[in-house]
C-alpha cells in the first residue's frame, strides 16, 4: 500500500472508532447538542457558521468546505456534566377522587394510595461523553470539496433517584442519536460558496417511570383484582425504542471583503416513527388480566426541530478575529410526546402521553480569537441560549430553562499541519419551576403532582486534534 493509501486507511479506522462511541449524550437548550467540535466551544460557539476554520464546518455550515486545505481530518471528545436537583414545595404520590387539573395535596404528601412521597431526586446529571469526527477533501482544485461528519446532534440524559417524590412523572430519560452527514461543497468564486449534505441519522430512546398498580386496580372496579393489588402497590414501566431516518443541510458563505465574511446555514427537520418495547416492572399478579398494564410493541412519532443560523467573521487586526451569530431553532414541531400500543387487545391505543408544548427558540452568540504567536491562538466567547419548554409544561425529563454561556479556550500549532484545540465552558442556567398536575384529564392515571424549583448548571471540557495533508 502506498503512503497516501495508509493514511487514507488510518483516517478512516480513527473515523470507525468515533463512530463506535456515538451516541454520546448531554443537553444544552431544549435536548439539541452544540458540542459538535473543541474549536468552537472556546468562542462559546459564536459565529460557527463563518469561522469555517477545520472540517467541522460539515455540520455548521458545509459550505466552509472550501476554506480548506487539500485534505483534513478532525476528531474532537467533549467531557459534559451537567447537574440538576430539585427542592421540594408541595408535591405528592398519586391520589384518586380530586386530582384532575390541580397540584395541590387534598390527602397530604402520601396520596390517598399508600405510595410513600419520597425524596428530592438526588442529582439528576451525571458525567456524559459527546464524540465527533469530520473528513474533508478537495477533489477538484480550488473548485470542488467533499466531506464526512459524524456526530451526535441532540441527546438527553436525566436519571432521578427511584424513589424519589417525581417518580410517578420520570425516573430516568435518556435519548441518543448518531448522525452520518456526507456533503459537497463548492466555490463559485471569490466570494461565493455552497454547499450541501445529507444526514442518515439514528435515534435511540429509553425512557421509566414509576406506576401505581394501586390506582390501576381501582379503576377496574373488579374486587379480586382490588383486594390482590395492596394499598402503595407500585412499579416501573419502561419504554425503549429506536429508528433511523433522514434530514438533509445547506449552507452559503460569502467573502464580502478582505476582513468580513457572512455565512448563512439551514439543518432540516427530521420525523422518526421510534418503535420498540413497553415493560411492566414488579406487577402485581392480579393486574395479570389488566390490558392497560400489559407488556407489548409501542411507537411514537418524534420530530426533531430545523435550525437556521446567521454568523458573521470580522478581521478587525492581523491578530483580532471578532464572531458573532443569531441562531433560530423551531422546536414547536414537538407538542407531545406520545407513545401509543402496536399489540394486544389495546392496539392502536395510547399508553402514555407527556405534553411538552415546546415554543421556538433563540441563540445569540459573541466571540474572539487572537493569534498570540504563530504557534497559539488564544479564544473567549459569550452566548445567551433560550429554552423552548414553557413553565406551565416544564417535565423532569428536561428540567431546562434559559442558559448563559461563558467559554474559554486555546489552540496549539504543535507540529507541521497540526493543531490542538481544546475550550472550557460553564453554563448558568436560569432556576425553573415546576408545577405538574396529579392528572390532565379524568381518564389519565394519576402521578402525583410536583411542584418545587430545580437549579442546574452545565460544565464541558473539550479537546480537538487536527491534521491537515
Amino acid at each position: 500500500m502506498t503512503k497516501n493509501g495508509w493514511r487514507r486507511a488510518l483516517l478512516v479506522s480513527a473515523i470507525g472508532a468515533l463512530l463506535g462511541m456515538l451516541p454520546g449524550s448531554a443537553r444544552a437548550a431544549g435536548f439539541q447538542l452544540f458540542e459538535q467540535n473543541a474549536s468552537g466551544l472556546g468562542n462559546a460557539y459564536a459565529g460557527q457558521a463563518a469561522a469555517a476554520e477545520d472540517a467541522s464546518t460539515i455540520y455548521f455550515n458545509p459550505a466552509g468546505l472550501t476554506r480548506l486545505p487539500r485534505g483534513q481530518v478532525v476528531g474532537a471528545l467533549h467531557l459534559v456534566k451537567p447537574s440538576s436537583t430539585f427542592s421540594n414545595n408541595g408535591s405528592c404520590t398519586p391520589y384518586v377522587g380530586t386530582g384532575v387539573g390541580t397540584s395541590t395535596c387534598p390527602f397530604g404528601p402520601n396520596g390517598n394510595l399508600g405510595h410513600v412521597a419520597g425524596g428530592t431526586g438526588g442529582d439528576a446529571g451525571d458525567w456524559s461523553v459527546v464524540p465527533n469526527a469530520y473528513l474533508s477533501w478537495e477533489v477538484l482544485p480550488s473548485t470542488g470539496w467533499l466531506g464526512l461528519g459524524v456526530n451526535a446532534p441532540f441527546g438527553l440524559t436525566t436519571a432521578w433517584d427511584a424513589d424519589w417524590v417525581g417518580r410517578f412523572q420520570a425516573i430516568k430519560s435518556e435519548v441518543q442519536t448518531i448522525n452520518i452527514n456526507p456533503t459537497v461543497a463548492w466555490k463559485i468564486n471569490h466570494i461565493f460558496s455552497v454547499g450541501a449534505g445529507v444526514s442518515a441519522q439514528r435515534l435511540d430512546t429509553e425512557l421509566t417511570q414509576a406506576v401505581s398498580y394501586r390506582a390501576v386496580a381501582l379503576a377496574t372496579g373488579i374486587g379480586a383484582i382490588m383486594a390482590g393489588t395492596p394499598a402503595g402497590a407500585e412499579g416501573v414501566l419502561k419504554l425503549s425504542a429506536d429508528d433511523w431516518a433522514w434530514g438533509w443541510n445547506v449552507g452559503v458563505m460569502a467573502q464580502v471583503s478582505p476582513a468580513i465574511r457572512l455565512g448563512v446555514s439551514y439543518r432540516s427537520r427530521i420525523t422518526f416513527t421510534v418503535k420498540g418495547e413497553a415493560t411492566f416492572g414488579n406487577r402485581p399478579a392480579a393486574l395479570s388480566v389488566v390490558p392497560n398494564v400489559a407488556d407489548g410493541t409501542v411507537k411514537a412519532d418524534i420530530t426533531l426541530p430545523d435550525t437556521l443560523s446567521v454568523a458573521v467573521a470580522y478581521q478587525l487586526l492581523p491578530q483580532l478575529q471578532l464572531l458573532a451569530d443569531y441562531t433560530w431553532t423551531r422546536w414547536d414541531a414537538i407538542q407531545d410526546l406520545t407513545v401509543v400500543r402496536t399489540s394486544g387487545p389495546l392496539s392502536g391505543q395510547m399508553l402514555t402521553r407527556v405534553a411538552l408544548r415546546f415554543k421556538n427558540s433563540w441563540r445569540v452568540g459573541l466571540g474572539a480569537n487572537y493569534q498570540l504567536t504563530p504557534q497559539w491562538k488564544l479564544r473567549g466567547g459569550f452566548a445567551f441560549d433560550q429554552a423552548p419548554v414553557q413553565d406551565a409544561f416544564r417535565t423532569p425529563r428536561l428540567p431546562d430553562e434559559d442558559r448563559t454561556w461563558l467559554a474559554a479556550g486555546a489552540q496549539w500549532a504543535f507540529a507541521p499541519h497540526t493543531a490542538l484545540d481544546f475550550g472550557l465552558a460553564y453554563l448558568f442556567v436560569k432556576d425553573a419551576s415546576s408545577n405538574l398536575v396529579n392528572q390532565e384529564t379524568a381518564t389519565s392515571v394519576p402521578r402525583g403532582s410536583l411542584v418545587g424549583n430545580y437549579e442546574t448548571n452545565v460544565w464541558i471540557l473539550s479537546a480537538q486534534i487536527r491534521r491537515s495533508f
